[in-house]
Parts: structure tokens; C-alpha cells; sequence
């Protein structure tokens, strides 16, 4: 793949993040690419992802040939809502990890979809996440796309990147939002003082969010949000920053003594519309809350009475 810097809006920027911006490449593949030398800037090997583009640098990026997996396909349940010959929707139960990552080698997402569907998985994301488009947090349930070979990937992909795609979710924030709904357009960044969290940053990525009251209870909101961007915990670091962090989020917030028995946020991806990557159909897919969110919701319900 050949990129050209040929416009003044094109340089200084790093070169991990000019490859991500006009391509499908996960960062991590890309830094993986740069650290082992398939990246060249004009005719040069550049191993540091921090090299900024100068106008005029051509940039070439080889992909690495398709490896054979050391992920062991493992035969687990899954929840089909769809499936053809490209696409596969599944509704991902909450506690499971999409992709596998040191101290989760089995047991994942990738390696249930890998036993279902053999060898039919796209290959853009890397030997780690076949077939995975985007991906969902290990404590948040719902709806998932993964996709059955390149080209559904790529135009899946592409929708994600145009937003042509509608995404929403379900959630359950601390304490009680007083207006009915809003958007919030903050950007969004890796957290300075702590690596492992997100944070709204003037120097981050776009970042936009929809959100909607569906029902107010003593001290928490029921709500729903819709994501118009797609960043790395987009709706738990916007709902903190707004000052009404999901419940259960102990990475963006404090335990809650009355759901001390809680393992994560509580986020539901409940509604995916896209076009399919073959007809053009808009498709949409629904998952109906699962078993631990009515179960909160219905506490909630009954401290109300």
C-alpha cells in the first residue's frame, strides 16, 4: 500500500496515525508493521511510530503474509442473530473478551468464532482478531459484527469510519440527569496520569454522543445512547465527564454500596443498523436486554415504589 503526504493538511502527523487515518488498519497492527520494518518512507525503513510526515514522503506499507494461528479454536456457545455467507451478528454475553491478550488465551470471542466458522474469517485485522470489525468491552453485552472475508470487512469498515452505520446502546448512569437528552462533542484521548483509561482531551480524536433520558429512579437514569464516532470508551468517558458515570464503572467512577456485587459498567449494545456489504441492504439487528440488566433495573424499580 502506497501513501503519498502531497498536501499541507497531510504533514506532521505521526506516522502510526497517518496509516490509520487512510486505511483499515488497527493501530496495533500497525505498530507491530512499524517496529518490524514493513514500513518505508521513501525507500527508507522507519521503525519509530513517532516520525512526523513531511510533505512530499511516500510512504509504503507491506503487509505482513497471513500466519498461521496459535489461537486454539474452541467449541463455545454462541448467540447467532444472523449469518451468511459474509457477515455473522452475534449478541456477546457480558464478562466474555473479544480478542485473545496476555492472561486471556482461550476462552474468547476469536477463539468460539474461529471453531464456528473455520477458515471463512477476514484477515485485515491481524492474526489475533479475525473477522473482528469493531469491538465491545468485556463487561458490555450486545450486538457484534464480525465479518466473514476481506472485502465485507473493508465495506463494513469503511461505514464505521463514515458513520453511514447507526450503533446504540443501553445504559444505567449515577444519579439523576435533569434534562431529556443531548449530545455531547467532546474529543476523546489516551488519560495522561493513567494509561489504562480514556479521557475527554483538546488534543484527542472526534468524539460524539447522543444520549436520550428513557427513565429517571432515586439517584440513577436509565438511558440510551447513540454513537456518532466510535472511540475507545467513548460512552463511559463522555457520561463521566457530563458528571454521571455508568454504573458499575469502577475504572471511570467508585463503587456503588448498593451494587457492590457488580463487575463492570453496565452497557448494553442493543441496536446495529448497517448496509450489508454484498446486497446493499440496510439491515438492522436488535438484542433484548439480557437477564443482569433487568435484574438491576427492576431493583431500581422497586426502591422507586
Amino acid at each position: 500500500m502506497i501513501l503519498n503526504v502531497d498536501s499541507d493538511d497531510k504533514i506532521n502527523i505521526r506516522l502510526d496515525s497517518f496509516i490509520k487515518n487512510n486505511s483499515d488498519l488497527s493501530r496495533t497492527y500497525i505498530a507491530s508493521l512499524i517496529d518490524e520494518g514493513y514500513v518505508t518512507v521513501n525507500d527508507i525503513i522507519v521503525e519509530k511510530s513517532s516520525y512526523k510526515t513531511k510533505l512530499n514522503d511516500v510512504i509504503n506499507v507491506t503487509e505482513k503474509e497471513i500466519e498461521v494461528l496459535d489461537i486454539i479454536p474452541e467449541n463455545l456457545p454462541l448467540d447467532i442473530v444472523y449469518e451468511d455467507n459474509d457477515i455473522l451478528i452475534l449478541n456477546k454475553k457480558r464478562g466474555m473478551v473479544v480478542h485473545p491478550s496476555n492472561g486471556h488465551e482461550s476462552g474468547t470471542l476469536v477463539n468460539a468464532i474461529m471453531y464456528h466458522c473455520k477458515d471463512k474469517l477476514s484477515s485485515i485485522n491481524g492474526v489475533i482478531r479475525p473477522g473482528i470489525v469493531h469491538r465491545i468491552d468485556k463487561d458490555t453485552s450486545g450486538i457484534l459484527c464480525i465479518c466473514k472475508n476481506d472485502e465485507a470487512h473493508k465495506n463494513i469498515a469503511e461505514q464505521f469510519k463514515e458513520h453511514s452505520n447507526t450503533r446504540k446502546y443501553l445504559a444505567i448512569v449515577k444519579g439523576e440527569i435533569t434534562k431529556d437528552s443531548g449530545e455531547i462533542n467532546k474529543p476523546i484521548g489516551r488519560d495522561k496520569r493513567n494509561r489504562l483509561r480514556m479521557a475527554v482531551d483538546k488534543d484527542g480524536k472526534e468524539a460524539i454522543t447522543k444520549w436520550k433520558v428513557l427513565k429517571r429512579f432515586n439517584g440513577y437514569t436509565y438511558i440510551e445512547c447513540e454513537l456518532l464516532t466510535g472511540r475507545t470508551h467513548q460512552i463511559r468517558v463522555h457520561m463521566k465527564d457530563m458528571g454521571y458515570p455508568l454504573l458499575g464503572d469502577i475504572l471511570y467512577g467508585k463503587v456503588d454500596r448498593s451494587f457492590k456485587e457488580l463487575e463492570g459498567q453496565i452497557l448494553h449494545a442493543y441496536y446495529l443498523e448497517l448496509n450489508h456489504p454484498r446486497t446493499n441492504e440496510r439491515m438492522v439487528f436488535k438484542s433484548d436486554l439480557p437477564e443482569y440488566f433487568c435484574k438491576i433495573l427492576n431493583k431500581l424499580e422497586g426502591n422507586n415504589e
